[in-house]
């Protein structure tokens, strides 16, 4: 990833009044509308122009429910405080982002005689309020993410961040997938071929099609290539301020998977397909800038007594820097929130599983990226643990109020740098499953608690163990393959 911080302020320029979007609506009839759910998943549906106009700044009822199942709609086991039986499952108040506006360039909104007139879907994202305080509520990703940002802005800050994803794709289609059950999947193309020319050829039209529909969709790519392992792509999002950087990540897996139904493919985000290929890592980019849009992290002279991978980073980005490597452990289900992702952060496979970091070091948990091998205005953390399964703004809120906590607290950094050549630190060792980085997580004094509040803490660790449970429960093909004839 190449993006650097602006010289100006980052934050969005353009104003969508309910005036402006109802012109901007004249010729449609219908509107798309969705939030996310605590798994990062667009759940929403389409309603007509006039339903939307009425609701537009009041917000409307959207079922609870949502916040009370699963990935798979399947109700937790442990009821939970947002959505169960004790509330009736209750409708939450979806509050409409005007300021999220886009057209979904691949579904046409309007029959036209010339095609010429065709324009996409109208599209808005909302986010998720309790009915009585009109709060947000604990869980809603858009409201977890906003709080974190505000803690930023009460300093006269703003938070800049850049995505990357990286992820498999299948010449499968949902029946398909559901008739093999996930086993003897065909890649879209054979081999690895990490950065080639020539295999997107073979598949252009979903590969063109992809970067246009996101420059169309205002999810614009900054580099889109093949990555080592057969049929896998990388996408590098172009940097903006955080919140709408989440907003966009989330996006782009919605464009990928709809463009690729269109093109029989199913691409896959989970952190790890295959067994004995790389993972699908999802790599998130911070920084924060002043008012003058001046890179916070960056220190305008070297300083010769920091050592080598310090000295051109400052104060302020020293402290944030130990204040993530210091509430990582205690975050690591938002950066890794299924039972697959601990199956990608393993030795040897470009994958951290230490608290650790280093000067352009790829085997640490967070990457410097700073002088001398980048200019000061691209001075910049890339956390390097999540994978390409996270929620794009558990994780950026995670980083983003751990980091502030080092500043606040003027934390030290707890570990020495990665070597070259190093791949594991003497930092703490993270946790190697969901269920353990559960338990660290709902610590009584857990950095989770501190920065987030019982209240998230305690429903996201609900929905975590129900995943946990699930696992326990499964009978999986590894197990009858190792066990069914020779015990």
């Amino acid at each position: 990833m190449t993006s650097t911080s602006p010289a100006t302020n980052p934050m969005m320029t353009d104003s969508h009044t309910l005036e402006s979007i109802a012109a901007a609506l004249r010729e449609d009839d219908k509107v798309k509308l969705a939030g996310v759910d605590a798994d990062g998943i667009h759940r929403g549906k389409l309603i007509s122009k006039k339903k939307f106009l009425s609701i537009a700044e009041s917000g409307f009822g959207f079922c609870s429910v949502i916040f009370g199942w699963d990935m798979h709609d399947k109700s937790y086991f442990r009821e939970l405080g947002i959505s169960n039986s004790a509330n009736g499952y209750r409708d939450l108040l979806a509050k409409v982002d005007l300021q999220s506006f886009r057209r979904i360039p691949w579904e046409d909104s309007t029959d036209f005689a010339d095609p010429k007139d065709q324009r996409g879907v109208p599209f808005f994202l909302v986010s998720f309020h309790d009915p009585d305080t009109k709060e947000p509520i604990a869980p809603c990703p858009r409201g977890l993410l906003s709080s974190a940002v505000r803690k930023v802005e009460e300093k006269g800050w703003s938070a800049m961040a850049g995505a990357e994803y990286e992820f498999f794709n299948f010449r499968e289609d949902p029946h398909s997938l559901d008739a093999n059950k996930g086993s003897a999947l065909e890649h879209m193309t054979p081999g690895m071929f990490g950065y080639s020319l020539t295999r997107p050829v073979q598949n252009q039209d979903f590969y063109y099609g992809v970067f246009n529909a996101c420059k169309k969709f205002r999810v614009d790519i900054e580099g889109w290539h093949t990555e080592t392992g057969p049929g896998v792509y990388e996408a590098a999002l172009e940097f903006g301020e955080v919140r709408e950087m989440a907003d966009r990540a989330g996006l782009f897996k919605y464009v990928v998977k709809s463009l690729g139904s269109k093109y029989g493919i199913t691409p896959c985000f989970m952190a790890k397909p295959k067994e004995g290929l790389p993972g699908n890592s999802g790599h998130m980019h911070i920084s924060l800038v002043d008012s003058d849009g001046n890179n916070l992290f960056a220190r305008s002279e070297s300083d010769p007594e920091a050592g080598r991978d310090l000295a051109y980073l400052s104060d302020i980005g020293r402290y944030f820097l130990a204040g993530v490597l210091e509430g990582l452990p205690s975050v690591m289900p938002l950066l890794a929130p299924t039972v697959n992702s601990y199956k990608r952060l393993v030795e040897n496979y470009w994958a951290p599983v230490t608290v650790s970091w280093g000067l352009e070091h790829r085997a640490a948990s967070i990457r410097l990226i700073s002088p001398p091998l980048a200019p000061p205005k691209a001075t910049r953390f890339e956390i390097r643990t999540c994978g390409a399964d996270a929620n794009p703004y558990y994780v950026l809120a995670a980083v983003l109020t751990t980091g502030l906590r080092g500043v606040e607290k003027r934390l030290e950094i707890p570990v020495s740098p990665l070597g070259i050549g190093e791949e594991t630190s003497g930092g703490e060792r993270l946790p190697r499953n969901l269920m353990e980085a559960v338990n660290k997580m709902t610590e009584k004094r857990s950095v989770a608690r501190e920065v987030f509040g019982d209240a998230f803490v305690d429903h996201y660790a609900g929905t975590r163990e129900h995943e946990w449970r699930l696992w326990e429960e499964a009978v999986t093909d590894w197990e009858i393959r190792r066990y069914i004839e020779m015990v």
